[in-house]
């Protein structure tokens, strides 16, 4: 009787091949939008949508807009490529109030590509579930989520059936052939394969060695970075109301900002110039995550901690201390002063502390690292209208480095001393 190879195992082997290929791509798919996406929600939405206009453009399929080397450019430091005369750069600068992009020199090319390839990713539009749709989320197709994963469930099944019959019809005709399978050796496990194989032990455990060293550095070079942070206060305070919706100045506020070093917590009597005569929000400014009683309620906190009297419009004398949970917060060995950089430099707040006008709850906008401030050191020129303070010793630097505007890193502001102690 004539011996053959097992006539079923090339066709496994394909299929299993194709099966593994499949799933491992749409898994480094995954992997990579879903990276994408925290990186976008932790750098870009505090200025950036997907699908809407705020501080930046929207930044849906933004991939088919612009090359990836004009946006690795862009990204990593825009004002280097305004500078530079980009015809696209300056469009997009113009055309959003000349609004300064914060720089990220810390992204890779591939982070780069993972936040590239979420915005890639297709619009779906969620309708609210019918009184006929037995609760079911329906996509913009039309076509709910259940139908989509019963038909993908019939169509394996039909597979399965098809390869099984398959196996029926090659065995008769083998049999009827006098065609004999040959018995399948048993093989080797797997594990005492690999274990036996002394190159990819090595491989592997240097592999292993490699990337434990890659984690525990990007998890080291993190501590101390709080970027993002948003503590929960004991009197909520929102910025969009108040910097947004009524354009109070930062520095009505925070007016220590101007001439101290530390821009200071406002004092509740501060508040209470308003909020006197402001004892409830208007209905329009309740959102579907904050009502109006919401901010109703934190008025009176406010009331409470000074001892006001809303019914008697006096001072009780009874107040109680607010203990506001501190959100930056610099090293002891760090030196930064609020009043030469406001008052003398001229920053807008919201060049570090990034668009506070929409921030419902106060965050970390910036990283707040050294690389950060040095980047921005070497990125901004010394403003000298009407500010005499730097006249004299910028006439005589930018000759000697034959320059008609010095940034503040040709004027100093890369010195250790200037920052350390």
């Amino acid at each position: 009787m004539k011996k053959v190879g097992n006539p079923n195992s090339i066709s496994r082997i394909l299929l299993f091949s194709l099966a593994f290929m499949l799933t491992f791509s749409i898994q480094i798919f995954a992997q990579d939008a879903a990276a994408g996406k925290a990186l976008f929600n932790a750098q870009c939405a505090a200025c950036h949508k997907l699908d809407g206009k705020m501080t930046g453009p929207a930044l849906r399929g933004v991939g088919d807009k612009y090359e990836k080397e004009w946006l690795y450019k862009w990204i990593r430091n825009s004002a280097d490529l305004i500078k530079s005369g980009d015809d696209r750069a300056n469009k997009i600068f113009n055309e959003y109030g000349q609004s300064p992009m914060t720089a990220f020199p810390q992204l890779s090319d591939a982070d780069i590509d993972n936040i590239i390839a979420y915005t890639m990713e297709p619009k779906v539009e969620i309708a609210p579930p019918g009184p006929d749709t037995g609760g079911n989320v329906v996509v913009s197709g039309g076509i709910s989520n259940e139908v989509i994963l019963g038909a993908l469930a019939l169509v394996l099944g039909m597979l399965v059936v098809m390869l099984f019959l398959v196996n029926n019809v090659l065995t008769k005709i083998a049999k009827a052939n006098g065609i004999e399978a040959v018995a399948k050796e048993k093989s080797l496990p797997i594990w005492k394969a690999y274990a036996k194989n002394q190159f990819l032990v090595l491989v592997t455990v240097i592999f292993l060695l490699l990337s434990s060293a890659y984690f525990a550095y990007g998890w080291m070079m993190q501590i101390g970075v709080d970027q993002g942070y948003e503590p929960v206060q004991p009197i909520h305070y929102s910025h969009r109301i108040h910097a947004g919706e009524n354009g109070i100045d930062c520095k009505y506020c925070h007016s220590s900002a101007r001439e101290s070093k530390h821009s200071g917590i406002p004092s509740l009597n501060v508040c209470m110039n308003c909020h006197k005569n402001i004892s409830e929000v208007a209905e329009t400014t309740a959102t579907e995550e904050y009502s109006k009683d919401f901010y109703d309620k934190e008025i009176q906190k406010l009331y409470a901690a000074v001892g006001w009297d809303q019914a008697e419009q006096k001072y009780t004398g009874k107040t109680q201390p607010v203990k506001w949970v501190r959100i930056h917060n610099l090293p002891d060995l760090v030196y930064f002063n609020h009043a030469q950089h406001v008052t003398v430099a001229g920053i807008e707040c919201q060049t570090c502390h990034g668009p506070v006008e929409e921030m419902e709850i106060m965050k970390q906008h910036s990283p707040l690292t050294m690389g950060w401030c040095i980047n921005c050191h070497r990125e901004t020129d010394v403003k000298l209208k009407d500010n005499d303070y730097y006249k004299k010793i910028h006439e005589e630097l930018s000759k000697k480095y034959g320059v008609d505007k010095l940034t503040a890193a040709q004027m100093g502001g890369l010195e250790c001393g200037k920052c350390h102690y």
